[in-house]
């Protein structure tokens, strides 16, 4: 059994260990750590799972904005990374931090994220409103999902200014 914290509660070494345990230590260079460069996560939707007191588990969003040529940025939410501990994959914790940060995300948020399709599903998120997003490096289009009042229009998402 695993509890969920604010990820505030958590030692930011931790929850780095915890990253580079789920997505290697070359993860700084995926597109995902360009669109929220020079961003802080958003506290009230982040969040860590401690089983026994240890990490196993954690989720960051945080602020970005859809920003289209000519008009003021959008504000989304960018969901994850979500990490779980190797050991503790496919036991729920996963699915129990994303939907805990979807709960806890305002009404209307717009909600984005780059991710398996399939598996994102499950909590709303799908391709329908991204076709015609652009990120600040590569990507498949296909992984760029959104939820909620993500707005369907063509621009380029990065940190919210």
């Amino acid at each position: 059994m695993f509890d969920l914290v604010p990820l505030a509660q958590v030692p930011a070494d931790a929850v780095e260990s915890l990253l580079d345990a789920a997505f290697g230590s070359d993860r700084h260079q995926r597109t995902a750590y360009r669109v929220r460069l020079g961003m802080a996560p958003v506290p009230e939707l982040s969040f860590a799972a401690l089983e026994r007191g240890e990490l196993v588990g954690s989720i960051q969003c945080w602020p970005v904005a859809l920003h289209r040529d000519g008009d003021t940025a959008m504000p989304l939410v960018m969901v994850g990374p979500v990490a779980v501990a190797p050991q503790r994959q496919n036991v729920g914790i996963g699915r129990a931090l994303m939907w805990r940060s979807i709960e806890a995300a305002p009404g209307g948020t717009g909600l984005m994220l780059i991710g398996d399709p399939e598996y994102y599903a499950q909590f709303g998120f799908d391709a329908a409103a991204t076709r015609q997003w652009r990120l600040p490096g590569p990507f498949e289009p296909h992984r760029l999902l959104a939820r909620g009042s993500a707005p369907d229009a063509p621009g380029i998402v990065g940190p919210r200014s």
